[in-house]
Protein backbone atom coordinates (compact mmCIF):
# COMPACT_ATOMS: atom_id res chain seq x y z
CA UNK A 1 0.00 0.00 0.00
CA UNK A 2 1.36 3.21 -1.08
CA UNK A 3 2.09 5.90 1.82
CA UNK A 4 -0.65 8.19 0.84
CA UNK A 5 -3.14 5.72 0.99
CA UNK A 6 -2.27 3.74 4.38
CA UNK A 7 -2.38 8.01 5.38
CA UNK A 8 -5.97 8.28 4.37
CA UNK A 9 -6.83 5.17 5.55
CA UNK A 10 -5.62 6.06 9.15
CA UNK A 11 -7.85 8.81 9.36
CA UNK A 12 -10.47 7.39 7.60
CA UNK A 13 -10.49 5.14 10.40
CA UNK A 14 -10.24 7.62 13.37
CA UNK A 15 -13.07 9.66 11.59
CA UNK A 16 -14.94 6.05 11.50
CA UNK A 17 -14.68 4.94 14.75
CA UNK A 18 -14.87 8.71 16.43
CA UNK A 19 -18.33 9.46 14.39
CA UNK A 20 -19.75 6.97 16.64
CA UNK A 21 -19.30 8.72 19.90
CA UNK A 22 -19.39 12.26 18.62
CA UNK A 23 -23.22 11.77 17.70
CA UNK A 24 -23.92 9.60 20.39
CA UNK A 25 -22.61 12.06 23.01
CA UNK A 26 -24.53 15.07 20.86
CA UNK A 27 -27.56 13.00 20.89
CA UNK A 28 -27.55 12.22 24.20
CA UNK A 29 -27.76 15.98 24.96
CA UNK A 30 -30.67 16.38 23.10
CA UNK A 31 -32.22 13.83 24.91
CA UNK A 32 -30.78 14.36 28.55
CA UNK A 33 -33.79 13.14 30.40
CA UNK A 34 -34.22 10.39 28.46
CA UNK A 35 -30.84 8.92 28.93
CA UNK A 36 -30.72 9.78 32.78
CA UNK A 37 -33.78 7.69 32.89
CA UNK A 38 -32.37 4.75 30.86
CA UNK A 39 -28.95 4.89 33.02
CA UNK A 40 -30.53 5.14 36.23
CA UNK A 41 -33.11 1.94 34.97
CA UNK A 42 -29.77 -0.10 34.61
CA UNK A 43 -28.31 0.92 37.58
CA UNK A 44 -25.78 3.48 36.57
CA UNK A 45 -26.54 7.00 38.46
CA UNK A 46 -27.55 9.78 35.87
CA UNK A 47 -25.02 12.52 37.83
CA UNK A 48 -22.57 10.36 35.52
CA UNK A 49 -24.32 11.23 32.14
CA UNK A 50 -22.47 14.86 31.79
CA UNK A 51 -18.87 13.50 32.37
CA UNK A 52 -20.62 10.99 29.89
CA UNK A 53 -21.21 13.51 26.99
CA UNK A 54 -17.60 15.26 27.46
CA UNK A 55 -16.35 12.11 26.91
CA UNK A 56 -17.91 11.05 24.04
CA UNK A 57 -17.70 14.49 22.36
CA UNK A 58 -14.38 15.41 23.55
CA UNK A 59 -12.95 12.36 22.90
CA UNK A 60 -14.44 11.87 19.39
CA UNK A 61 -13.52 15.17 18.14
CA UNK A 62 -9.99 14.32 19.61
CA UNK A 63 -9.66 11.25 17.66
CA UNK A 64 -10.71 13.02 14.41
CA UNK A 65 -8.36 15.62 14.32
CA UNK A 66 -5.61 13.67 16.39
CA UNK A 67 -5.31 15.45 18.64
CA UNK A 68 -3.36 13.34 22.28
CA UNK A 69 -4.74 10.59 20.38
CA UNK A 70 -3.39 7.67 22.57
CA UNK A 71 -4.82 9.11 25.70
CA UNK A 72 -8.41 9.87 23.84
CA UNK A 73 -8.20 6.41 22.02
CA UNK A 74 -7.81 4.95 25.74
CA UNK A 75 -10.10 6.42 27.99
CA UNK A 76 -12.95 5.70 24.36
CA UNK A 77 -11.62 1.84 24.70
CA UNK A 78 -12.86 1.92 28.45
CA UNK A 79 -15.74 3.57 28.25
CA UNK A 80 -16.76 0.84 25.96
CA UNK A 81 -15.90 -2.01 27.85
CA UNK A 82 -17.82 0.05 30.77
CA UNK A 83 -20.42 0.34 28.70
CA UNK A 84 -20.92 -2.94 27.47
CA UNK A 85 -20.62 -5.02 30.56
CA UNK A 86 -22.99 -2.60 32.34
CA UNK A 87 -25.65 -1.98 29.18
CA UNK A 88 -25.25 -5.11 27.03
CA UNK A 89 -24.75 -8.12 29.12
CA UNK A 90 -28.30 -9.53 28.91
CA UNK A 91 -26.66 -12.58 26.57
CA UNK A 92 -29.86 -14.28 26.50
CA UNK A 93 -30.86 -11.52 24.21
CA UNK A 94 -29.36 -11.87 20.89
CA UNK A 95 -29.57 -8.09 20.05
CA UNK A 96 -27.71 -7.21 23.33
CA UNK A 97 -24.94 -9.98 22.99
CA UNK A 98 -24.17 -8.20 19.27
CA UNK A 99 -24.14 -4.87 20.56
CA UNK A 100 -21.99 -6.24 23.82
CA UNK A 101 -19.37 -7.43 20.87
CA UNK A 102 -19.69 -4.58 18.89
CA UNK A 103 -18.65 -2.48 21.84
CA UNK A 104 -15.62 -4.90 22.87
CA UNK A 105 -14.96 -4.77 18.73
CA UNK A 106 -15.17 -1.13 18.85
CA UNK A 107 -12.30 -1.19 21.70
CA UNK A 108 -10.16 -2.87 20.06
CA UNK A 109 -9.81 -0.97 17.25
CA UNK A 110 -9.29 1.96 19.46
CA UNK A 111 -6.64 0.05 21.49
CA UNK A 112 -4.77 -0.28 17.77
CA UNK A 113 -5.14 3.73 18.06
CA UNK A 114 -3.32 3.66 21.51
CA UNK A 115 -0.23 1.22 20.44
CA UNK A 116 0.20 2.87 16.61
CA UNK A 117 -1.04 6.76 17.50
CA UNK A 118 -2.94 9.04 15.16
CA UNK A 119 -0.67 8.43 11.96
CA UNK A 120 0.94 11.63 9.78
CA UNK A 121 -2.34 13.15 9.35
CA UNK A 122 -2.81 14.44 12.64
CA UNK A 123 -2.23 17.32 14.79
CA UNK A 124 -0.27 14.83 16.90
CA UNK A 125 2.11 15.18 13.89
CA UNK A 126 2.55 18.54 14.13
Amino acid sequence: MSPKLANLAELAGRVLLASLFLLSGLSKIGAYDATVGYMQAMGVPGVALPLVIALEVLGGAALIVGYQTRVAAFLLAGFSLVSALLFHANFADQIQTIMFLKNVSIAGGLLLLVANGAGPLSLDRR
